[in-house]
Order: structure tokens, then sequence, then C-alpha cells
């Protein structure tokens, strides 16, 4: 049986620390898979002009944020890369090899709750936010038979991101989920439950707040990936479905 692919929204990095329904759910996803031989990691924090795929046999932890609890930054996730398997996607996506890359917090801070052993390969593979959402559908897309070998494809981003409007609270405030967010959210469970991948391509046009939901591109853009590595005829089922700070979806989805 081919292996799904997943989209995970991961939040700030203090996810990892917080006691959240996204964590708790997070922590399950070792158990939600068969294990996988690899881990792709598309994250919305790698962002370059044309695809890149990290060949890092030794991958970093990266703490790319700034400001945040010490705890943080003593965090290290210490699997091991996939030069090989890296390789091979690098041709098969025509992406660039860059090996240097290490893991950031959208690749670490879900493979660490999800596969906190350390003990599959992961390496990420990049988006490029000048590019539409139809283009990073084909992109997934040409990885789709890399399922049918073990390895999992995890895109890592936002159902909804616009920091800009977020509603900061108290500390442990979980305040309702603002009407524009909610409706946005049920477009897209409702989209991906149908495998409309027209209208998932097509997003800015058709989404009810679409503009507010994503003010730019790079947090939506690993679900369109991972869509896509589900191969045609593609569909989503909710795993998991939840508000933070009023408007930030931490939505996940599994595609087959």
């Amino acid at each position: 049986m081919s292996m799904p692919t997943v989209f995970v929204s991961h939040g700030a990095p203090t996810l990892i620390l917080e006691d959240r329904p996204a964590r708790a759910f997070l922590t399950t996803l070792g158990e939600l898979f068969p294990r996988p031989k690899a881990i792709i990691a598309v994250s919305a924090h790698w962002t370059t002009e044309r695809p890149a795929v990290s060949t890092n046999a030794r991958p970093e932890t990266i703490h790319d944020f700034y400001g945040f609890p010490e705890a943080l930054y003593r965090l290290h996730y210490d699997a091991a890369g996939a030069p090989e398997l890296a390789e091979r996607v690098a041709a098969l996506t025509g992406a660039v090899a860059d090996p240097a890359y290490g893991l950031d917090h959208g690749a670490w801070v879900p493979a660490m709750l999800g596969w906190p052993k350390a003990d599959i390969p992961i390496f990420q593979l990049s988006v490029q936010p000048y590019r539409s959402p139809g283009d990073h559908i084909a992109l997934g897309r040409k990885l789709a038979s890399l399922r049918d070998e073990g390895v999992l494809v995890m895109g890592s981003g936002s159902a909804t991101h616009n920091l800009h409007r977020l509603v900061r609270g108290q500390p442990g405030a979980t305040p309702a989920p603002e009407s524009w967010a909610k409706q946005f959210d049920d477009w897209l469970a409702q989209t991906l439950e149908k495998g409309d991948e027209g209208a998932l391509a097509d997003y800015r046009r058709l989404a009810p707040y679409a503009e507010e939901a994503h003010p730019t591109d790079e947090h939506f853009l690993p679900l369109h990936v991972a869509f896509g590595a589900a191969g045609p005829g593609a569909h989503g089922k909710a795993l998991h479905r939840s508000f933070t700070l009023g408007n930030l979806s931490m939505a996940a989805y599994a595609f087959s």
C-alpha cells in the first residue's frame, strides 16, 4: 500500500513547549502512518527562486527565529539526512542540490513531536513563493512515485497565516476563531475532501477571505506540494482542526 502524504500546520516555534491541542495532535504523527523509510519535509520557511533539495548527510537544527525562550535554542533534532534519496528527488523535480541546508523549525518541530527518537532520515524540499499554487501541485506530483517506497512527503506550513491579524490575549487564552478565518478553514476542508484540485490551485479567486487568510502564499504552498504528491485524484482527510490566537488555523490533513 502506498504511503499517504500529510500537511501539518506547525504554528509558532513555541508550540513545542506549549500545552495546546495542536501540539498533542502532532505527538501522534508517528502512530498515524506506517513507519516511513524517510521523510521529505516541505517547509514554508525554506523559500528559493527555484526548487532546492537538501542533500546534507547530518542536517543541523536551524533555530530560524529570534527573541524566543532560551529553552527553544537548546532543542536539537539529530536525525540523519538521506543524501542518495535527496539526489533522486533533485533528479525527479529538477531541483538544485544544496549540501548545506539543515532543518528549519517548519521541519524539526513537527518531526521532533511525531518521531522523537530522531531515527528516521529527513531532508527538506523548498517552496517558491513567486510560483503559483498550481506549480506546487505539479512539483508534488513528481514525488508521487516515492510513496510506493515508503517515503513520507510532509508539507509543513499553516492552513491560515496572517500574523498582522492575530489576537494576542492573556497567556494561555484561546479566543474563539474569527469568522473570516473559520470560513476559509471550512472551505479548505470541504475542497480537500472533494479532491477539487482546480479549486485548490485557484484558491485566491475561489476561497472566501483568501487575502485575509494568506496575505502571502509561502505558508500555504507546502499543502499544495503534499496534495500533488498524493497523485492524481487525491482526496484529503482532516486529521486535526483547531485554532490558536483567534485566526491561526492549526489544521492538518492526510492525502491519498
